[in-house]
């Protein structure tokens, strides 16, 4: 649920916050033992240099283990909490399954403490299950899809997103995704059914340049005001308009494709461009 806040300073004035109702009370509390470190490099390579840029600061974070594989079939598991995750815009849901194991897992919608979560094959069809694509019908909604079996789920993982199955044949299913692409998945990958949790949150609005910065986002210099030495586009008398957009590196920015051929583009039906 999204609410607005009282003007009362310039930095609270279009400030749009997200209320986590959907979370549980143990929430501030992650699991210890499904915690690990998270080591940030600001941007810079093993020799100090900066290679990615607009990235340094924010708030210290750990990192969350989440199952994206999803293996454990045919063994019940419960939920025991809906947690937030500073590492992702989606909800995680913690788990605990019958033999005692606790894992993290993505929250679809609709998923609540103390629901029941499957994963395998005979895994009835019901929100949170995880199936192979080749066990779920035609038409439903699905996230944390696999691109090769056992891999674990590599597509459909933010907030709010869910992808259609379309279609079924010679081994593989045809999938909608979010982007408007229409592209094949071998039926044996595993898919979670539903649709991810935390829909509003392309909705939030900052409200002021600090909070970029506890996220640890830096400011963004644009190009046509940069000095020739540090951008192609930088220079010139005023606002030059006649540069031609391009990366520091001179790579096109508008209409130049850059995806590697060693890609997956064999199973892309429909291009999310192309309408």
């Amino acid at each position: 649920m999204v609410k607005s806040v009282k003007p009362t300073t310039p930095g609270r004035r279009g400030l749009i916050q997200l209320e986590r109702e959907d979370l549980s009370s143990k929430a501030n509390k992650p699991l210890k033992s499904l915690l690990s470190k998270k080591n940030r490099s600001s941007g810079r390579n093993n020799q100090g240099h900066l290679t990615s840029y607009h990235r340094g600061g924010g708030h210290k974070k750990r990192y969350r283990q989440i199952d994206f594989k999803r293996i454990k079939d045919d063994i019940p598991a419960k939920v025991a909490a809906i947690e937030y995750d500073p590492n992702r815009t989606s909800h995680i849901a913690l788990i605990a399954y019958k033999d005692g194991e606790k894992s993290y897992i993505l929250a679809p919608k609709g998923l609540k403490e103390g629901d029941m979560v499957y994963s395998g094959p005979n895994s009835p069809l019901k929100t949170g299950n995880s199936l192979p694509l080749m066990n779920i019908p035609i038409g439903l909604d699905v996230h944390n899809i696999e691109l090769y079996p056992g891999r674990g789920g590599q597509m459909v993982r933010s907030a709010g997103l869910a992808a259609q199955i379309m279609a079924r044949s010679n081994g593989y299913v045809t999938l909608k995704m979010p982007s408007g692409e229409v592209r094949m998945v071998p039926e044996a990958c595993r898919a979670t059914i539903g649709i991810l949790s935390n829909a509003e949150n392309n909705l939030r609005r900052i409200g002021k340049a600090g909070r970029s910065r506890w996220m640890g986002n830096r400011p963004r210099v644009r190009p046509v005001h940069m000095n020739p030495v540090d951008h192609p586009m930088g220079g010139g008398e005023g606002r030059g308009k006649g540069n031609i957009p391009q990366s520091r590196t001179s790579v096109l920015s508008k209409g130049f494709k850059t995806r590697t051929k060693k890609k997956s583009s064999r199973l892309i039906v429909k291009d999310r461009r192309k309408k």
